[in-house]
């Protein structure tokens, strides 16, 4: 298998700021692996909280690239191999496990959904996404979003709740929030009983994100449920946070790939957990290959590709909250619009 990759720079219509930060360009990676005529894409959305960025993506991928091997189809040697070469990265690597799901739906003729045996006809709605704002600019956000039937409003500064206040005042569909680690945990439940008649539907990662003790604490006294988001990336995550918890948001850019995701969502529900799927700032080719286990979800927040001024591709996700999974082999992504020469 020949691995090649390319930058893919995306830009956000408004400054995406959380509790972490503010940024509004975000210097994505379009990743191809090339075998037998055939071209399976993926793409990587790097963090920097978690230690990952353009530079860093490219490095991982270099160095996993002659461990490919010649056979698409062997997925857990794959793993292997890789895990020896280098462990972590997880942004690089969830490129690389799209990309080899892509390729072998393009060989078998089939969307990766199929592959997977899940029903389409289960895929909750998805929620879209309001970064931290002044009063005035989220008055200007959220008239771009009234359309949708649900939201996630970022917390973590002062003004949270006179913003979410005014946002339910004019908005009547169901709202989640996200403190991205902002808060002490007698901060989030003071906040979380205050704001719990605005009828919060959810929290997530009230805490720090090792603060395991803390996200227990607050869920015996939060009226609202708290899901963990930056507590969890991998399978051996999911047994601290059982208890702790009452759900979990996956990401492949944390997960490392769809075989991950996959991995966790069944053994949150062993666990006892609610699965909610998000996403990173990415475009809807990554959108698509997480849309592909969003059936299996309770609470989908797929909605990166939503926050871009010019999407790349053309996939499976689609307006106001719908993800509609495509009949295309793969992935079902092509490259859209001014995209589609340099892209395809």
């Amino acid at each position: 298998m020949k691995l090649t990759h390319q930058p893919l720079p995306v830009e956000t219509q408004f400054e995406f700021r959380i509790a972490l930060g503010a940024r509004q360009r975000h210097a994505n990676t379009l990743v191809r692996i090339e075998h037998d005529g055939l071209v399976g894409l993926g793409e990587a959305s790097p963090s920097h909280y978690y230690g990952e960025n353009e530079a860093v993506v490219r490095a991982a991928l270099d160095t996993w690239a002659p461990h490919l091997g010649d056979d698409p189809f062997a997925l857990e040697s794959i793993e292997r191999r890789l895990d020896l070469a280098l462990m972590g990265n997880d942004a690089a690597r969830a490129a690389i496990d799209m990309a080899l799901h892509d390729w072998i739906g393009k060989r078998l003729g089939l969307p990766v959904w199929k592959l997977l045996g899940v029903d389409p006809g289960t895929t909750p709605l998805s929620c879209v996404t309001l970064g931290m704002a002044s009063t005035a600019e989220m008055e200007r956000k959220l008239e771009t979003v009234r359309d949708f039937p649900m939201l996630k409003v970022k917390l973590g500064g002062p003004g949270d709740v006179d913003n979410l206040r005014m946002i339910r005042a004019r908005y009547p569909g169901k709202i989640r929030v996200d403190a991205n680690t902002a808060w002490t945990a007698s901060d989030a439940v003071r906040v979380l009983r205050d704001i719990a008649p605005l009828e919060i539907e959810l929290v997530e990662q009230p805490l720090p994100r090792h603060d395991l003790a803390g996200l227990e604490w607050v869920r015996a006294r939060s009226p609202i449920p708290v899901f963990a988001d930056e507590s969890v990336h991998h399978l051996g995550d999911l047994a601290n946070l059982a208890g702790r918890v009452d759900g979990v948001n996956l990401k492949l850019m944390k997960t490392g790939g769809i075989r991950e995701m996959l991995r966790m969502i069944h053994a949150a529900r062993a666990l006892g957990m609610q699965v909610m799927l998000g996403s990173m700032v990415e475009s809807s080719l990554a959108l698509s290959a997480a849309a592909q286990l969003a059936p299996l979800a309770d609470y989908l927040d797929l909605d990166g590709h939503w926050l871009l001024r010019d999407d790349p591709f053309d996939g499976a996700p689609r307006e106001a909250g719908l993800i509609a999974l495509s009949e295309r082999p793969g992935l079902g992504v092509q490259p859209a619009g001014r995209f589609a020469e340099s892209l395809g």
